[in-house]
């Protein structure tokens, strides 16, 4: 589901959600959770028919007893949860009126905990607090067919929103229980969490867990095999919210409620093979003067507990990560970006950390990654491993990627699938492993060589098509012009003199492109042409489509027989499907063939022209590995802006178009918030005359 799409069901889903507080009197964070609740439901019953279906295929069938009956065993086994019937979603859409709907969603709940240990006392079961028809059309909502046919990914994407939205409106504290994918994802592919023990002390509702369950599906293993998860969050709510979302995903963990600055609940200093946080940052007023903080093992480097002095718990964070991993673990950690520089005390620290040889990679994220804050920040790296490795110890690699970043709103960015996957690409070069950078290259040629021989398909067809509908049209007029000399305008406004050029291009573009191969200059050419083609195309269409639209409206063409007959409404149809598909359907910005073929021929060209033999190397302005000596030079500093320079080189890469669709989503979003401000002051106008 494409962006525009997205926004739109989750504003509906959000509209029908926020029914709940207006007709009860609850406080936003006594209905978020009925909502997510509700949510909860509707994802695992989702997973639950899918598994289902997967499972009756794969059941052995007895000559006499027939089919093997499904049992609880078959969902676990792949990773679903077992609902039992009056738990399933379609169970309570098809109650009958009288039913008392908030006591069957309650049960629904109840059946859930007493199937699952680990969910006891954590599912809302106080829906009956809410009207029937309130808790009908919500259930209604949620029964959406969009959201039936929804997979994991959207759901969590819904769940993120909603997650937001809730923080937004008071129902947590500075938003701190989710943090966005495109940061998790990057933690997880830097770190690798694909075995052991996997340990988040700020787990929030839960998400580091979710995304290295799918990292290591993507590997093809089964991560209850693999991996145990821990998590510690100081919330009660957060801490439903992460039980919630590890069952509903088929993962198991043992999520402990607890304040992190003053309680270690699993013991794990020195035990975990990987850590992953996103912690509250720049948090003041933690009590340095309680034993739990002064004598505490996680905040041991060179031999003696370090306490910074100013009232700021970065720096404790980043000694937890540190200390919990095992001597062969690796951590990956948000931070903010003022604590990659900050000085004093901190300073001291920071420069015993660097001389353990542990920090691995420093990323630098711009602004407006998180729902709640604009400000940039820091993705932090350990690799204790590194510290028995003479040569790799004086080593880290500093990642500028603060000009990498796609716009999804005016006020949020997000990384693409694919400027993940060249981050990541970059930090493999760095360890010495071109396998992931060889085999990422080669999957961005493949794609685009098989785009453009769909584009060599479609421009095929579309041009048939527009010679068709051509013809058609101007034997008409032609024809019509004979018996009324009035419509000899339209057609003239049919002799368009770029056809024959456009004509040239096409079946250019249409002989290289059904000839392509993986290969980057092959699909150099080929991206180009497409490039050049599109807006060209697209215009003489619009004039044809134009040409029609006027002569049917001045020469009411609607009520003429022999243009009845032509059935140009079917072929200008045909021909917009066409255009769509080649050029994209902007209202649901959805890209075409055209942008698609170009743009991952140019993610392929992004990694070579940087990387060109394939290994390593720095790129000004972008990365730099630098040693403990250059780090020392400039004041311990773990920024990466201060090293890897500006990078004063033409940028071929820039899409001025791909700009200007960011400044459209800005203005998209200043709209809105105009016309909102509008609204209030209309109101507080109307309420100060009265």
């Amino acid at each position: 589901m494409q962006g525009k799409q997205l926004r739109k069901l989750e504003a509906e889903l959000w509209r029908a959600a926020d029914q709940l507080r207006a007709n009860s009197k609850l406080t936003a964070s006594e209905y978020s959770m009925p909502v997510l609740g509700l949510i909860f439901l509707r994802h695992a019953y989702n997973r639950f028919q899918k598994v289902k279906v997967e499972v009756e295929k794969d059941l052995p069938v007895h000559p006499q007893r027939g089919r093997r009956p499904i049992t609880k065993k078959d969902f676990e086994e792949r990773n679903a949860m077992f609902l039992p019937e009056e738990s399933q979603f379609d169970y309570l859409v098809s109650l009958p009126e009288s039913a008392d709907i908030g006591e069957a969603i309650d049960k629904a709940m109840k059946l859930i905990e007493d199937e699952y240990d680990n969910l006891k006392g954590v599912l809302p079961k106080n829906f009956s607090v809410f009207s029937k028809d309130l808790l009908r059309e919500l259930i209604r909502i949620f029964n959406k067919e969009v959201l039936q046919k929804a997979e994991g990914d959207l759901f969590g994407k819904i769940y993120e929103y909603f997650l937001n939205k809730f923080a937004m409106t008071g129902a947590q504290e500075g938003g701190e229980f989710f943090t966005p994918m495109s940061l998790v994802q990057t933690i997880v592919n830097v770190i690798e969490p694909d075995h052991g023990i996997v340990f988040d002390p700020a787990c929030g509702s839960a998400g580091m867990f979710v995304q290295t369950g799918y990292f290591i599906e993507s590997e093809g293993l089964k991560p209850a095999e693999k991996v145990t998860f821990y998590g510690q969050e100081k919330a009660e709510l957060n801490t439903k919210l992460a039980k919630m979302n590890l069952t509903v995903h088929g993962l198991e963990g043992n999520i402990q409620e607890g304040n992190t600055f003053y309680e270690d609940k699993h013991n794990l200093v020195g035990g975990a093979d990987f850590v992953m946080a996103n912690p509250p940052f720049n948090v003041d007023g933690v009590d340095k003067a309680k034993d739990a903080v002064k004598k505490d093992p996680r905040l041991i480097l060179d031999g003696k507990v370090n306490l910074p002095k100013n009232d700021n718990a970065n720096y404790l964070w980043v000694q937890y990560f540190y200390n919990y991993l095992k001597p062969t673990g690796r951590a990956g950690f948000v931070m903010a970006s003022s604590a990659s520089d900050a000085g004093h005390s901190e300073k001291e620290i920071r420069e015993k950390l660097v001389k353990t040889g542990a920090v691995d990679v420093m990323m630098a994220i711009g602004n407006n990654f998180f729902y709640t804050r604009s400000l940039p920040c820091t993705l932090w790296f350990f690799d204790r491993a590194k510290e028995q490795d003479e040569a790799k110890k004086d080593k880290v690699l500093m990642l500028d990627a603060r000009k990498i970043y796609r716009k999804v709103t005016q006020k949020i960015n997000d990384f693409s699938p694919e400027q993940l996957q060249n981050l990541i690409c970059i930090v493999n070069l760095y360890r010495g492993n071109t396998k992931k950078f060889e085999t990422t290259i080669k999957s961005y040629l493949q794609t685009s060589a098989d785009l453009a021989k769909e584009t060599s398909k479609a421009t095929t067809e579309l041009q048939k098509q527009l010679q068709n509908v051509f013809k058609t049209v101007s034997e008409f007029a032609t024809k019509y012009a004979k018996e009324n000399k009035e419509v000899q305008a339209f057609v003239d406004a049919l002799k368009i003199e770029e056809i024959a050029s456009i004509y040239e291009q096409q079946n250019k573009l249409i002989a290289e492109a059904e000839k392509a191969k993986a290969d980057m200059d092959i699909l150099e050419s080929i991206a180009h042409q497409c490039k050049m083609l599109r807006k060209p195309q697209d215009k003489l269409i619009k004039q044809l489509l134009d040409a029609i639209s006027t002569a049917t409206k001045e020469y009411q063409l609607s009520k003429n027989k022999d243009w009845k007959e032509l059935n140009i409404k079917e072929q200008l149809d045909e021909l917009k499907a066409l255009q769509q598909q080649l050029s994209g359907n902007p209202d649901e910005e959805e890209p075409g063939l055209l942008h698609e073929t170009e743009y991952f021929y140019k993610q392929a060209h992004w990694l070579t022209s940087r990387f060109p033999e394939g290994v390593y190397t720095d790129v000004e302005g972008l990365c730099k590995i630098v040693t403990q000596k250059e780090i020392e030079a400039k004041d311990w500093s773990l920024s990466p802006g201060r090293y890897v320079g500006v990078d004063t080189t033409t940028d071929d890469d820039f899409d001025y178009e791909e700009r200007l669709n960011e400044i459209h989503i800005e203005l998209e979003g200043l709209n809105e918030e105009a016309i909102a401000l509008a609204k209030t002051i209309s109101e507080n106008f109307k309420e100060l005359v009265i």
